[in-house]
């Protein structure tokens, strides 16, 4: 890695230790204070503050590249939305993936109405950039009626369970909020969501549904994407 293209200069610790603290904390339940015990069982004293200043900058950035490296997801998107209180006050978290379980976007927002449907639709529709073949929700009128007002062209799927992997997809999202005690701000929420979304989900092989081998392989395949995201194939 050259020195100009660096993204590590300036810091005291190389990247290696970097990249290890920011996949350590959003690729488990851990919380800064923990992935600081954990470093320092390694001998490296780091304060969980500037663990958090890692995450905040390094982790945009891996999330970035990481969907950028991706082949295009696929043409069945499952939309959801799940509440999360923030200082006492209700909104919520919308989530689509693909029938991969590929997560493509998050959005929190404090409404769960039309506008709030379609504001999610084009976020989706302006970063992938293609429209997909069928869309499966629960039955929330809301998005039928975002879908119509857009005019969508896309089949459009409505039950109560076809969307269940969608609302599974939600539960790290639920560890990460109880083990942060709540997020603290809509701001914060979807700055730490939007990183952390990605890189977890870079490494959920589905694990159930491939062999010993082929998850052997799909797991060396994610750590070798993870070096060259990280920077770390160039440093060594």
């Amino acid at each position: 890695m050259s020195t100009a293209s660096n993204p590590y200069r300036g810091f005291r610790f190389p990247a290696e230790i970097i990249s290890e603290a920011v996949w350590l904390y959003h690729c488990f339940s851990l919380s800064l204070r923990e992935v600081e015990l954990i470093l320092a069982a390694r001998g490296i004293e780091v304060s969980y503050e500037t663990i958090r200043e890692w995450g905040l900058r390094f982790g945009r950035e891996f999330a970035t590249t990481l969907k950028r490296r991706r082949p295009q997801p696929g043409d069945k998107w499952l939309l959801d939305e799940v509440f999360i209180r923030i200082r006492g006050k209700q909104h919520y978290l919308w989530r689509a993936i693909d029938q991969n379980g590929v997560v493509l976007d998050i959005l929190v927002q404090s409404r769960r109405n039309t506008k709030a449907a379609k504001r999610f639709f084009r976020k989706l529709l302006k970063r992938l950039r293609y429209a997909p073949r069928v869309v499966i929700t629960d039955k929330l009128k809301s998005y039928a009626a975002a879908k119509r007002e857009m005019r969508l062209a896309s089949e459009h799927r409505q039950s109560q369970y076809l969307n269940n992997r969608c609302e599974v997809s939600h539960q790290p999202t639920r560890r990460r909020e109880r083990h942060m005690k709540r997020f603290k701000s809509v701001r914060q929420a979807q700055q730490f969501l939007s990183s952390h979304s990605p890189i977890h989900n870079h490494f959920q092989l589905r694990r159930h549904l491939i062999s010993a081998s082929e998850h052997r392989a799909a797991r060396a395949r994610a750590f070798t994407a993870w070096r060259e995201v990280t920077g770390l194939a160039q440093v060594s």
